[in-house]
């Protein structure tokens, strides 16, 4: 049996349980590790897809039920990024640009993973056109990608004051399980066949993807930090960046 078929299910378990522990479905993790592993690029959007379907449901349940989601900010970002992100599912980019945007993605994600944020401040719900033109701009960029947004989402979340830290994790939990949807849809209906191209592994990663999810995010919707897995994935994604940005 050859080495991969351990390693890529044992990374895609720590994609799963550090991203969901801070409400994200780990899409640009799991590029990151099939990026690496040298798959397709046509091959590793849909499965990436795929698997933020089953991790980012998980998450937005267990950030649901401890009160960590609001639904009006929710719905001010998913209006524009819903049908945005189908339509970044229908588009395709040259492959070599591809390379070039997802190594920007991921060494976006890796920052993000480490960059740690303060609850000490007054929060304030945005307006609605800029909460409009922020979601179709993240739904957009994320269905070109192969992402659910949230690692974009978060972050302005918290740099504009819209959220707490546990509040954006929840609610980019919710915004990536509707975003990837969108995005998968987009992807099917440009090309039907999309599942027929998924690996014959795609069960194992999805078994293995949802025990981490269910972990992590069971962590993260209560008190975990996990500061040292995140600075380690953070590695993983930026040695990902400049692999397809360089070589």
């Amino acid at each position: 049996m050859e080495l991969s078929q351990f390693i890529i299910p044992l990374a895609i378990l720590l994609v799963a349980v550090v991203y969901s522990s801070v409400g994200h479905g780990g899409a640009s993790g799991y590029l990151a590790v099939l990026a690496i592993a040298g798959i397709d690029p046509d091959i590793t959007r849909p499965t990436a897809l795929v698997l933020n379907l089953f991790v980012a449901s998980i998450a937005s349940y267990h950030f649901w039920r401890t009160g960590n989601f609001s639904a009006r900010l929710f719905i001010s970002f998913a209006i524009a990024s819903i049908p945005f992100a189908f339509l970044g599912g229908v588009l395709r980019m040259p492959t070599h640009i591809y390379k070039y945007v997802l190594g920007g993605v991921l060494a976006f994600a890796a920052a993000r993973l480490v960059w740690r944020f303060s609850d000490d401040r007054e929060f304030r719900l945005p307006s609605l056109p800029v909460a409009l033109f922020a979601g179709a701009v993240i739904g957009l960029l994320s269905g070109l990608v192969g992402v659910g947004g949230g690692i974009f989402l978060t972050p302005v979340m918290m740099l504009m004051g819209w959220a707490n830290t546990k509040t954006a994790a929840g609610v980019s939990a919710v915004f990536i399980l509707v975003n990837s949807a969108a995005g998968l849809a987009g992807r099917l209906y440009k090309d039907p066949h999309q599942f027929s191209i998924l690996p014959g592994e795609v069960w194992v990663w999805i078994s293995v993807a949802v025990i981490g999810g269910i972990f992590g995010s069971m962590l993260g919707s209560r008190r975990f930090d996990s500061l040292t897995l995140r600075y380690v994935l953070g590695g993983v994604l930026l040695f990902a960046s400049v692999k397809l940005i360089f070589i």
